[in-house]
C-alpha cells in the first residue's frame, strides 16, 4: 500500500521544495521506519531536490496481525479475513498511518518552519490502488469540491485478459494548491468514505474524528451525506448524531434525519434527498438550509437593505451567500464563538476580493447591547433564538430590537408542528440538543407581535419550505419593518 505526496517549488519562492520533509517532520536524507498494529510503515524520498521533493509511505500489512485476537464467533471471521485486498488498496489502514506517522502534518503544525504549515502548497498526491465500486466519477465527486483536479483511472482485471473489463480499483492523482495539512485531512477522511468500510469497531469518538478532521470543509461539501454515511460504515445512530452536528455547524437543522431511514448503500453520491417532500415529485429538492437562506437573501431585497447584520453568524454560510450580491455593501458576522468566527473568517478569505472586502466577523454576545450595531438597514437572526435561554430572550430582544434598531430583522426559527414529518425524531423531541425550545406557529406569532408592539415594529410572517396542509413549513420566518421607517422617510423628502 503506497502514497506519494509532491511539493513543486513555486516561481520565486525563497524555500526549497525539500521543505516538505519540516512540513511532515520526517528527514528527506534517510528512510524511517515506524511499527503498526497491523504491520511496518515506512517513509522515505524518491525524489529530492530544491525544485522538486516526494515523499512515500509505503505500508507493509501482515494479514494475519489484522485478526489476531478475533475469535471464531465473531461475524467477520472467515477466510476473507486471510484473502483480501488489504495489504494492497488504500484504505481505513493508510488514514491511520497518517495519523500516527505524519500527525504533526495532518494537525497543521510545524514548530520549525510554522509559517510554511499556512502556506498553500503547489501538491501532487498519487495512489496506486484506490477501491472504489463506483468508479472515477465518485472520485470525482469527493475530491474535486475541496479544489483538487482528479485524475482517477480505473485498473484493469487482469491485464493479460482485457475481455475481463475493469476492477473496482483505481489509480489516483490529485493535483492542487491546498495547506499540506488540508490535504492529509482529505485522504484521513475520504480514503475510508471511498472504500466503504473500516478495520476497527466504531464507536462515537469516530464521529469526533470526522468532525475534526472535516472541519473547514464538510460542512459545505455538496456529498457531505454520503461521506458521513460512508465514513461511519452506515451505522445509522452514528450517522444521525454526525449529521446532526455537522447541521448545526453550517446553521442548519438536522432535516436530514429523515433520509437515513433508506438503505443507501448501494447508491453513491448525490443520490439522497435532504428536506421531506411530496412523493410523486421524483427530483433532488435542495435542503432546508438553502431554501432558508435563499429566503432570508430575498427579504433583505425586498426591503431595500444594503448594510446587513447577520447575528449569530456561526461559521458564515449566509456572509457567503449575501456577499455575491453586489446591491449589500456591506455585511457584518457577529457570533459569541471564536471557533466559529475563526472559521467564518477563513471561508471569507477565500471569497474573490469583491466580496470578501464588504465582510467583517467579529465577536460579540447577542443578549448585551453593543452601540456599534446601531444604524444598519437590517439584521438577521437565522436560527438562533431557540438557542437561547427564555429566560434571557427578552435581552436579546432589547440588544437588538432596542439598542441595535435596524430598521428591518428577520428571524427565522423551527416550526415544532412540523416535527412530526421527519421519520426518527420522538414526539416532543427538539430538532438538536442544544435548542431551548422550538415554537408553534401560534407561539412564535405571539412573541413577534409582542416584540414588534414593545419596540415599534409591523411584523409579517412567511413559510420556508414546503409547506404542508396539516402542519406548515419547517421553517418559519418573521420579517419585522420599524414603524417609524415610512415617517423617516416622508420627513426627509420634506
Amino acid at each position: 500500500m503506497l502514497v506519494t505526496i509532491s511539493c513543486t517549488r513555486p516561481v520565486g519562492a525563497e524555500w526549497p521544495a525539500t521543505d516538505l520533509g519540516y512540513l511532515l517532520h520526517k528527514n528527506p536524507s534517510r528512510r524511517q521506519t515506524f511499527e503498526q498494529s497491523y504491520g511496518v510503515a515506512h517513509v522515505l524520498y524518491p525524489e529530492a531536490s530544491d525544485e522538486r521533493c516526494t515523499a512515500a509511505l509505503l505500508l507493509e500489512i501482515d494479514p494475519v496481525r489484522l485478526v489476531r485476537g478475533k475469535s471464531k464467533g465473531t461475524p467477520d471471521f472467515s477466510l476473507g479475513q486471510y484473502v483480501n485486498d488489504r495489504p494492497y488498496a488504500a484504505s481505513s489502514l493508510l488514514s491511520v498511518a497518517i495519523s500516527t506517522v505524519f500527525g504533526t502534518a495532518l494537525h497543521g503544525r510545524c514548530a520549525q518552519r510554522p509559517e510554511l504549515a499556512g502556506t498553500a502548497l503547489d501538491l501532487r498526491i498519487e495512489l496506486p490502488a484506490v477501491p472504489c465500486k463506483g468508479g472515477p466519477e465518485y472520485a470525482e465527486r469527493v475530491f474535486a469540491p475541496l479544489g483538487w483536479t482528479v485524475a482517477a483511472t480505473p485498473l484493469p482485471l487482469d491485464p493479460a485478459f482485457p475481455e475481463w473489463g475493469d476492477s473496482h480499483y483505481l489509480r489516483l492523482e490529485l493535483t492542487g494548491v491546498l495547506r499540506l495539512a488540508e490535504a492529509l485531512t482529505h485522504l484521513y477522511v475520504l480514503l475510508p468514505v471511498l472504500d466503504g468500510s473500516k478495520h476497527y469497531w466504531l464507536d462515537t469518538a469516530e464521529i469526533d474524528k470526522l468532525l475534526r478532521f472535516g472541519e473547514g470543509w464538510l460542512t459545505a461539501h455538496p456529498e457531505r451525506e454520503w461521506i458521513t454515511r460512508r465514513y461511519l460504515t452506515r451505522r445509522h445512530t452514528l450517522v444521525r448524531t454526525a449529521l446532526a452536528r455537522l447541521a448545526e455547524l453550517d446553521d442548519q437543522d438536522p432535516e436530514e434525519l429523515g433520509a437515513l431511514e433508506h438503505d443507501y448503500d448501494d447508491e453513491g453520491p448525490g443520490t439522497e434527498t435532504t428536506v421531506p417532500q411530496p412523493v410523486e415529485s421524483g427530483e433532488r429538492a435542495p435542503s432546508l438550509a438553502v431554501l432558508r437562506r435563499a429566503a432570508v437573501h430575498r427579504a433583505l431585497l425586498t426591503e431595500g437593505a444594503s448594510r446587513v447584520l447577520d447575528l449569530g453568524c456561526g461559521q458564515g454560510a449566509l456572509l457567503l451567500e449575501l456577499a455575491a450580491d453586489r446591491a449589500l455593501t456591506e455585511i457584518v458576522g457577529v457570533d459569541v464563538s471564536m471557533r466559529e468566527l475563526k472559521i467564518a473568517a477563513r471561508r471569507v478569505r477565500r471569497l474573490p476580493e469583491w466580496q470578501a472586502r464588504r465582510v467583517t466577523v467579529r465577536q460579540g454576545a447577542l443578549t448585551y447591547t453593543d452601540a456599534s450595531l446601531r444604524g444598519y438597514d437590517a439584521a438577521v437572526l437565522m436560527e438562533v433564538i431557540e438557542h437561547v435561554d427564555a429566560t434571557r430572550l427578552k435581552a436579546l430582544e432589547q440588544a437588538v430590537f432596542g439598542a441595535a434598531a435596524p430598521g428591518t430583522v428577520v428571524v427565522t426559527t423551527p416550526n415544532s408542528e412540523f416535527n412530526v414529518r421527519y421519520d426518527g425524531l420522538d414526539a416532543g423531541a427538539f430538532r438538536h440538543s442544544d435548542h431551548r425550545f422550538e415554537w408553534t406557529r401560534a407561539e412564535f406569532a405571539d412573541w413577534a407581535h409582542r416584540v414588534g408592539a414593545t419596540h415599534g415594529y409591523a411584523v409579517r410572517f412567511e413559510p420556508v419550505g414546503p409547506e404542508d396542509a396539516e402542519v406548515g413549513a419547517s421553517t418559519q420566518m418573521a420579517v419585522f419593518t420599524r414603524k417609524n421607517n415610512d415617517d423617516d422617510a416622508a420627513k426627509g423628502a420634506a
